[in-house]
């Protein structure tokens, strides 16, 4: 540990229990169960796993400026995906190969070790464009022998081992193991405009060989981040997150989107890694993770149950539209979403709320048409059943509306504001052909509503302008349920 690392922990420290002084915990939209930061700003999940029996969620944090800045990696742990532990902060830029941030990452569990693959992001004082020149983007590896300790960290790749057709901008390592060889993807931007993914095997873990590009044969959005690989029912799975995409009425209707391709059905990601002739994603056959507001940079994890698990950035960088001044004015900005575990579904792929967060619930209520419902937190979860596929409407303080339609344009569900609840957030919406299942979880500042157990999914913020939240279901199922949450309180 060096004095840099020394003077930044400190730092880091102090900044936190100044803000605990302040009884930050009764600000009004500070979240019940949703991870989120200490203070600052929150973004990328990053090395999610399960390690020694413990869940560990890292994620991209900036304790000292509510709109970010200089990034180290914040650290919760849990034992149940339900009750949470903020373990402060692991990784901090204290080295000249990760000076100006410790960018995403992941996770390997390998020979009883736990392994962190991270970006390190050196910006250059100069007039650079910070994109063909003026940034180094450094592939660094990080040993934990506990989960709570670190060894030294070594520089992997840098710039001029990268392929020459690409920018600066080739960042967030995935890592992991097949058979005797490990594998590592890494999201880029070709000097052409167009995003790809880079694939490296190496034998040790140290020394790192290029074997080919992914992408598309048309330019897919200009840079590709956070990319992910992991089997599902024995069929390769390519996450990416693009940047770039033209908006359309029902689809990439955010700024930046999030997203997966099944690469061939049957084809394991062994096969998919060793043959080079699979280079070539369809843009058609690419599937959004999530239609809401707030969602980008997911990365998952295979637990010790063999779980396939989704964790998401409940949030947008770059936004200019709307925005999250309401909790910025309590000096914290962004969360994670819900640990989502994934199954697939010929070729999209569902995904849903672990089953722990069921202990979550209290007091179960059925709900009538109609008729308005008090929700004195602002959390709850609410299940409606709609074995039809009959219209729903349902709405909170008459600001916030989901609304699922059969008739007018065809069916479409959608989610839309009015007024200061949704701080600038209007409308989104998925075309699906027919909806028998919603599933509402709200947690104070933020709604995850999953429809069809999973088969779509919308994550937003919310900013309700009272200390109570009014719910109505103006058209509902044949079953409305809805249970109270108990508060989980995070260290």
């Amino acid at each position: 540990m060096n004095a840099l690392h020394r003077d930044l922990e400190t730092l880091i420290l102090e900044t936190e229990a100044k803000y605990e002084e302040n009884n930050y915990q009764e600000s009004k939209y500070r979240l019940k169960f949703h991870l989120m930061p200490k203070v600052g700003w929150l973004n990328d999940p990053n090395g999610l796993c399960q390690y020694q029996g413990i869940y560990h969620v890292f994620f991209q944090y900036s304790p000292f400026n509510v709109k970010g800045g200089v990034k180290t990696w914040g650290h919760y742990t849990s034992k149940d995906l339900l009750s949470w532990d903020y373990k402060g902060v692991s990784l901090l830029p204290d080295q000249p190969f990760d000076c100006h941030g410790v960018y995403s990452g992941s996770a390997l569990i390998d020979h009883g070790n736990m392994e962190l693959f991270y970006t390190g992001n050196v910006k250059y004082d100069g007039d650079f464009d910070y994109i063909l020149e003026g940034r180094a983007s450094n592939t660094i590896r990080i040993v934990s022998k506990d989960g709570k300790h670190f060894e030294r960290k070594q520089l992997l790749l840098k710039n001029s081992d990268y392929p020459k057709d690409y920018t600066c901008n080739i960042r967030d390592p995935k890592v992991w193991k097949d058979g005797e060889n490990y594998w590592m993807v890494l999201g880029a931007r070709k000097k052409e405009e167009k995003g790809a993914v880079i694939l490296y095997q190496s034998e040790d873990k140290l020394h790192w060989e290029f074997k080919k590009e992914i992408s598309t044969k048309k330019p897919f959005g200009y840079m590709w981040e956070c990319p992910d690989v992991f089997e599902l029912d024995n069929t390769a799975i390519l996450s990416i997150s693009p940047q770039g995409l033209s908006s359309k009425e029902f689809c990439f209707q955010n700024l930046y989107q999030s997203g997966y391709f099944v690469i061939q059905e049957g084809t394991s990601v062994s096969e998919f890694c060793n043959n080079i002739t699979i280079t070539s994603m369809q843009e058609e056959d690419f599937y959004e993770w999530d239609m809401g507001f707030d969602f980008y940079a997911p990365q998952t994890f295979e637990d010790e149950k063999g779980r396939r698990i989704l964790i998401g950035w409940a949030g947008m960088p770059d936004v200019e539209d709307y925005d999250n001044q309401p909790t910025i004015e309590e000096n914290w900005q962004h969360a994670l979403t819900v640990p989502r575990q994934l199954k697939r579904k010929g070729t999209k792929i569902l995904q849903y709320p672990v089953k722990e967060l069921l202990a979550l619930r209290r007091e179960q209520k059925e709900l009538l048409e109609d008729q308005s419902y008090c929700i004195e937190n602002g959390c709850f979860d609410l299940e409606v059943e709609n074995p039809e596929g009959n219209d729903i409407s349902i709405q909170l303080d008459e600001d916030f509306c989901f609304q699922y339609d059969t008739k007018e344009n065809g069916q479409i569900a959608s989610i839309s504001f009015e007024g200061e609840m949704g701080r600038g957030r209007k409308i989104r919406q998925a075309k699906i052909e027919k909806v028998t299942h919603v599933r509402i979880l709200a947690d104070t500042s933020l709604l995850e509503i999953y429809l069809n157990y999973g088969e779509t999914v919308f994550t937003t913020r919310y900013y309700p302008q009272g200390e109570k939240v009014i719910l109505k279901i103006k058209k509902g199922g044949k079953k409305n349920n809805i249970w109270t949450i108990k508060n989980k309180k995070k260290g």
